[in-house]
């Protein structure tokens, strides 16, 4: 929205109705304001999907924000607080500066910071926010992101950049090649100017592909939150070695970050031990699997693995500090139709299956069963055998 339509009376009126049904705000005032409301029921409807992804900036009433999609493909506050923990320096510029988040949380550790962003409206707005937020601290530059940097005479402690994952059609891009802008034909100009780069890459990425396409990459983060994968980020540092290349699952939670770190090579090197279910199963954080620790994961922490293509594992006692969900195994069912029925009388009981003969809605759907309580249902192969548990979430 143009800057110029937030007037003193707009501004009120989103306060006064912010919790209300945008679409009965559109139907009982229209044609009764004397500002734009449709731009105000816009603001209201933006602030309600961003109270939880954003939290501190949605309690802000000072604060504007953009069309539903430009709030959509913004990082969460959650994980760019997380990414603020990993750099710091002087100066930080981002190439793909969006609605801003990233840009104003990773500059808490930066004593200044370079805006890009070639959407006119949305640089207006971050400007205006940024205003608002910590003034004088940032460079707004609306236009080309390259072609502004190509030419600057600056070298930046970080670059920070999200390339752009949709195409002409609005396909999903994954191959970092493909995206806007394309970071790997320009990974010289990017190097030549920074002490740093770091780039937000899709859920979906190949991270072993991308590391081929850059391989000057040292460090690679799989960030999940509450055990669903949001990004990945790859790191690289001038003058580090990457002959060590550390991957590092994170799961984000409300009690702190779970991580599990290792190296490819350490992967290739270990060895999976496989065997019967034993007191506890064990399914390792969303991140930890899409990271590919595979056999370090349970070479590291003394576990069994049901199936090679189960990505579950088992054992008797448990080990301190394991980055993943972990189960007490209550009893294996040998007949579905009959003891599901005594064991879950009201049919609620959440489902998981891994490398299952039936998917988690077709065993649902098949005994009637509907996700809740406590208590979890487990359907996965062991050995060459499908079996099913009955569990409890530690």
């Amino acid at each position: 929205m143009a800057i110029s339509k937030y007037t003193p009376s707009l501004k009120q009126f989103v306060q006064d109705h912010q919790s209300e049904d945008p679409a009965q705000l559109l139907f009982a005032y229209s044609g009764k304001t004397d500002f734009d409301l449709k731009a105000a029921v816009q603001q209201i409807q933006s602030r309600q999907k961003a109270k939880h992804k954003l939290p501190s900036w949605a309690a802000n009433q000072e604060l504007l924000f953009p069309i539903s999609l430009s709030l959509e493909q913004a990082s969460s506050e959650e994980t760019a607080r997380y990414k603020a923990t990993l750099v710091s320096g002087k100066l930080l510029i981002d190439l793909t500066g969006g609605f801003g988040v990233d840009t104003f949380f990773l500059a808490e550790n930066f004593q200044n910071a370079v805006y890009c962003e070639r959407n006119a409206e949305l640089a207006a707005i971050v400007h205006h926010n940024f205003d608002v937020l910590k003034p004088g601290k940032f460079e707004i530059i609306e236009g080309d992101s390259l072609e502004y940097f190509s030419k600057s005479n600056q070298v930046f402690d970080l670059i920070y950049v999200d390339p752009a994952r949709r195409g002409e059609h609005n396909q999903k891009l994954y191959k970092l090649a493909d995206c806007e802008p394309d970071i790997v034909s320009n990974w010289g100009l990017l190097q030549s100017k920074s002490n740093a780069n770091l780039i937000k890459a899709s859920p979906m990425l190949d991270i072993k592909q991308a590391i081929s396409e850059i391989s000057d990459i040292q460090k690679v983060w799989v960030i999940s939150v509450k055990n669903e994968v949001k990004e990945v980020l790859l790191l690289w540092e001038k003058g580090r070695e990457t002959a060590e290349r550390i991957i590092q699952a994170v799961d984000l939670q409300s009690n702190g970050p779970k991580g599990f770190s290792f190296t490819y090579e350490e992967e290739e090197s270990s060895e999976s031990i496989f065997g019967e279910v034993g007191k506890y199963l064990i399914e390792p954080y969303a991140s930890v699997l899409k990271a590919g620790a595979f056999r370090s994961f349970g070479k590291r922490f003394g576990l069994k693995k049901l199936h090679p293509n189960s990505h579950l594992y088992t054992c008797a006692d448990l080990s301190h500090g394991i980055p993943g969900r972990i189960f007490e195994v209550i009893q294996e069912i040998s007949n579905p139709k009959k003891e599901l029925k005594q064991l879950f009388p009201a049919g609620k009981v959440n489902v998981i299956t891994r490398n299952y003969a039936l998917s988690a809605d077709e065993l649902k759907k098949k005994y009637k069963l509907q996700d809740g309580g406590k208590d979890f249902l487990i359907g996965t192969k062991v050995g060459e055998k499908f079996s099913l548990f009955f569990c409890r979430l530690l």
